[in-house]
């Protein structure tokens, strides 16, 4: 049996993916409602520097981070992005999305 905390993400991951026919387009479904929901820019830690996540993007396989310091730019898999605490809003999308893909 899910746990609460589980059966609200699997209900994310259902609104998300509704329309939805194999993982390419369940991705795209999870992506959008990062992109909608998710609060950017933010700040978080990554290997002990603090880097802002300015936006979200999609890519073949994958949703990642677009994190900035300075002129550098990095992206960054969202399934392994410290995110901090507080979690800027919107991030509960992120938790659904590594429930989705089994993190």
């Amino acid at each position: 049996m899910a746990s609460k905390g589980n059966a609200a993400l699997e209900a994310m991951i259902e609104d998300a993916t509704v329309d939805a026919y194999g993982d390419d387009e369940q991705l795209t479904g999870l992506f959008t409602m990062i992109e909608e929901h998710l609060a950017v820019p933010f700040t978080t830690t990554v290997l002990g520097v603090e880097v802002t996540v300015s936006k979200i993007d999609l890519t073949a396989d994958s949703i990642v981070a677009v994190c900035a310091r300075g002129c550098h730019r990095q992206r960054i898999d969202l399934l392994d992005l410290p995110l901090p605490t507080p979690a800027p809003d919107g991030a509960a999308w992120i938790d659904a999305y590594r429930h989705w893909a089994g993190r």
